[in-house]
């Protein structure tokens, strides 16, 4: 990161930022072409790692990519609001916004897939007190990233009201 101090360093801001987005750009690498594609996702921590759960169609371009290369990045971003300046350099975006890398793995058990289902609903809503049975978690896939890595930046707009 070239600007440090827009940086977001603080583990609970962080946290609170990639709770409070609503989708993430999901990037993909498809025989060294990048794809991205946006999606829902929920949110979850397993044994201090931070877990991301995703849920599709059983078919489709985006699981064939992942059946076979399991590592992706992804951003997501809220607070985006444009401003402008007296000249056109001054004009701009303020922002914040996360970036990650992971692996994504397949979720067969479906209690998983529930608990993965009710945390994309918590993060679409606010709420987990969403019903799943077994024959709902069956119409769909839902995956989980294992986050390896993420990252925090944010461009105040205050910065640029001069």
């Amino acid at each position: 990161m070239t600007k440090r101090e827009r940086e977001i360093t603080d583990e609970k801001e962080l946290q609170d930022l990639l709770e409070g987005c609503l989708y993430l750009h999901l990037g993909l690498v498809d025989d060294g072409k990048p794809y991205i594609v946006p999606m829902n996702y929920g949110v979850d921590e397993r044994e201090g790692k931070k877990i991301l759960y995703l849920h599709s169609a059983h078919v489709g371009r985006k699981l064939d990519i992942i059946r076979k290369n399991p590592v992706c990045c992804f951003t997501m971003e809220r607070s985006i609001e444009p401003f402008t300046g007296r000249v056109a350099c001054q004009y701009g975006v303020a922002y914040e916004c996360l970036m990650g890398t992971g692996t994504i793995f397949f979720v067969d058990d479906v209690e998983e897939k529930i608990h993965g289902l009710k945390k994309l609903m918590k993060t679409q809503t606010g709420s987990e007190e969403f019903s799943f049975d077994e024959r709902m978690a069956s119409i769909v896939t839902v995956m989980r990233i294992e986050v390896d890595e993420i990252t925090g930046k944010r461009r105040p707009k205050k910065l640029h009201e001069e």
